[in-house]
């Protein structure tokens, strides 16, 4: 009961808090110079009955020599111990939701030989808004059924999975073709260049060189041959999931070694077996279904995409650049796991991660916001996600993926992705919630312009007439 009252009457630290920018707060403390007194009597009594000193018995030693013998130790202990105390209830008391501990530079805060300890810090806490209206909003429905031209492409995209690279020869790069390179990479105030050799580089509008993005990356390949020499330097966006890239700017230097195309099969006997089809109408039949499925599914997508659109166009409010560069690993976990959840092939699923990865600041901004938008959305309307639940989806998980549900969840765990997964099942339910009190109108489908595809077979011949393309400019310097 004593100690209680000594508690409440020890002096309070005063704590003054200002804006410091979008989603920071700064936290100005004063720490009273009796709270100062009392930690130090308090550490010194204790040190008293610890320390052993020379020609005096345990918990006798005087105070003057106990400061001589351990002071400076002592000082650095009381003031680590009152920061970390007053920073804690600074933040707690005010009740400050923040995204993590605040980052405070204890060597450069003194103890006072007398008077108060004043020092501030900053946090970076949740962002503080409104949510719009959650009831009514105006939702689109798409009528989707299957077409012959969608079969035809599916039939395509499943000859490409099972396409051969093979060299192109003396032919030039074209789009979606692999080259086989030698690469330099010089990033900015790194002294050591990054050697790569014999690297895959696929031709795409948004490829890697190694690690690293190139946006339009196939308007630099396009029309190079065996043995040519290209350059470009990339400013790698400020939110790139790799540390050693991020914000940087990296000059590159490919070799060609070797340009390879993706030859696909024939649709022969061999081919329809490989896929468990006896002949092509009926791979056409299964596709159908699974098309078909799969419209349904992208309705849904479709549906959900409008009420995430809503929520953002509706919803204002500011985060700064390295919270959202600090964020960029764990959204990227997150795609990676909604991908995996729609049941994705691992060669889409890689390519899908590829695009991810090179994502701007301004779309990881917008996947960081919706993350609060939804987590607040789903307070609002008490959304939790039980453990029955959890463990529904995750089997579900472990069907499509051949493996047991106990295990998937073992190495969901080691991992880190089980918080992911059931944030994102959670905010799933937000969405079918936001659904069920939705307005929706079916609409019919847009209208696509006709264009002229080229066959898988047509592209297997005409590979040996490559048209000649430009130059680019990075190849014309490097020719000379």
């Amino acid at each position: 009961m004593d100690q209680e009252q000594e508690q409440s009457t020890a002096p309070k630290n005063t704590v003054t808090i200002e804006e410091a920018g979008p989603c920071k707060k700064k936290l100005i403390v004063e720490i009273p110079e009796e709270s100062i007194k009392s930690a130090t009597d308090e550490r010194y009594e204790n040190l008293r009955k610890e320390a052993v000193v020379p020609g005096f018995r345990k918990g006798r030693a005087p105070r003057r020599l106990l400061e001589k013998r351990f002071g400076k130790e002592t000082t650095e202990q009381i003031k680590l111990k009152l920061l970390a105390d007053a920073s804690d209830s600074a933040v707690k008391d005010n009740e400050l939701n923040v995204l993590r501990e605040p980052d405070i530079d204890f060597k450069e805060i003194e103890l006072p030989q007398s008077g108060p300890l004043k020092f501030d810090f900053e946090v970076e806490v949740r962002p503080e808004f409104d949510l719009p209206q959650l009831e009514g909003i105006e939702v689109n429905k798409t009528k989707l059924q299957v077409t012959d031209e969608q079969i035809d492409r599916e039939i395509e995209r499943l000859q490409r999975w099972s396409g051969t690279w093979v060299p192109r020869g003396d032919g030039q790069v074209q789009a979606e073709d692999q080259i086989i390179a030698d690469v330099i990479l010089k990033t900015e105030d790194v002294e050591e260049e990054e050697k790569l050799d014999n690297i895959e580089i696929f031709v795409r509008a948004n490829g890697f060189v190694g690690a690293i993005p190139v946006e339009k990356l196939d308007e630099l390949l396009i029309g190079a041959k065996t043995g040519d020499s290209l350059q470009t330097s990339i400013e790698v966006a400020k939110t790139y999931f790799k540390e050693q890239y991020r914000g940087k700017k990296v000059d590159i230097k490919i070799d060609i070694k070797d340009i390879k195309w993706l030859k696909p099969p024939e649709l022969d006997e061999n081919f329809f077996n490989k896929l468990g089809v006896e002949n092509e109408s009926e791979l056409r039949n299964t596709l159908s279904d699974s098309l078909q499925g799969r419209l349904e599914q992208q309705s849904r997508t479709q549906m959900s995409e409008q009420i995430y659109k809503y929520m953002l166009d509706n919803t204002d409010f500011e985060l700064p650049a390295d919270i959202v560069a600090d964020q960029a690993t764990m959204l990227l976990q997150r795609q990676y796991t909604n991908l995996i959840r729609q049941g994705l092939p691992k060669e889409q699923l890689e390519e899908q991660m590829e695009q991810l990865q090179a994502a701007s600041a301004q779309q990881a901004g917008q996947q960081l916001k919706t993350f609060f938008i939804m987590d607040k959305v789903a307070e609002k309307l008490n959304i939790e996600v039980t453990e029955e639940e959890l463990n529904g989806h995750i089997a579900q998980l472990a069907i499509q993926r051949g493996q047991r549900p106990e295990r998937l969840r073992e190495d969901m765990t080691r991992d880190g992705s089980l918080s992911q997964f059931r944030l994102q099942v959670r905010e799933d339910k937000c969405i079918a919630k936001l659904l069920e009190s939705a307005k929706i109108t079916e609409v019919e489908p847009k209208k696509e312009t006709k264009k002229k595809k080229k066959t898988a077979k047509k592209a297997a011949t005409t590979e040996k007439k490559a048209p000649k393309k430009r130059k680019t400019a990075a190849k014309k310097k490097t020719d000379k």
